[in-house]
């Protein structure tokens, strides 16, 4: 991989990143490769690499202690809810003799993240090799894949623009590609809501049943859920 990622002219690629990673060689190690970092808290994982890919880093010792303390699947379960693809990173050598934890229990862990939670899991042995990971993902997603990375949920002040593409991202199926479309073609966040089936159709990715369903939501009256009743 050449030194700097964009060396080919491509689009230069943007991660963000929990604030608390700013501590680890990671981040590091991707300013080094060339990436656009933008840190910031994230309430949930440590790496967001596009509008549905957010990576979870984990050293072989935080995984281990996860296992014990019983952290590891309520926050794979967090990471499975809040990202269309989410990513488990395993960093370090000696998985199976740093701790006093019976091999058979980290591979129940291991099985239960991928079968039962649908997380794959990536070994890395050192936090240069996670960069390199995180890097040819986020290639693979902002380039080959031309998606964007999200903005929904990420707690900062954000700009005119990005409070419209957050707007629009509401809406059901639409991705932060698609929110930009929409306004590319409506102009307006209001152009854009009141848009009939026939004109949502007009713009690329919009077929029949999302046009309908965007109608559905914003034209539906509004009825409260009935409180659910302690047993």
């Amino acid at each position: 991989m050449q030194s700097k990622i964009d060396a080919l002219g491509e689009k230069k690629l943007k991660i963000i990143a929990d604030h608390r990673e700013e501590a680890s060689g990671v981040i590091n190690e991707l300013r080094q490769l060339g990436v656009d970092l933008e840190i910031r808290q994230l309430k949930v994982g440590d790496f967001i690499l596009s509008d549905r890919v957010g990576v979870e880093r984990k050293s072989v010792n935080d995984f281990l202690q996860s296992i014990v303390d019983k952290r590891l699947m309520p926050q794979a379960n967090l990471l499975r809810e809040c990202f269309e693809r989410p990513v488990l990173i395993i960093e370090g050598k000696g998985l199976y003799n740093r701790r006093a934890i019976h091999p058979n229990a980290i591979r129940g862990s291991l099985a239960a993240l991928a079968v039962d939670v649908g997380i794959p899991i990536i070994p890395t042995v050192d936090e240069k090799e996670t960069a390199l990971v995180l890097v040819a993902i986020a290639r693979r997603e902002q380039i080959s894949e031309k998606r964007e990375v999200a903005v929904r949920g990420q707690p900062k002040k954000f700009s005119l623009s990005e409070y419209q593409r957050y707007i629009v991202e509401g809406l059901p199926g639409v991705s932060a590609v698609l929110a930009k479309r929409l306004l590319d073609h409506f102009g307006t966040v209001e152009r854009v809501m009141c848009a009939s089936e026939e004109e949502l159709r007009q713009v690329n990715g919009i077929g029949k049943e999302k046009a309908r369903e965007i109608r559905k939501v914003l034209t539906a009256s509004y009825e409260p859920e009935a409180p659910q009743q302690t047993p």
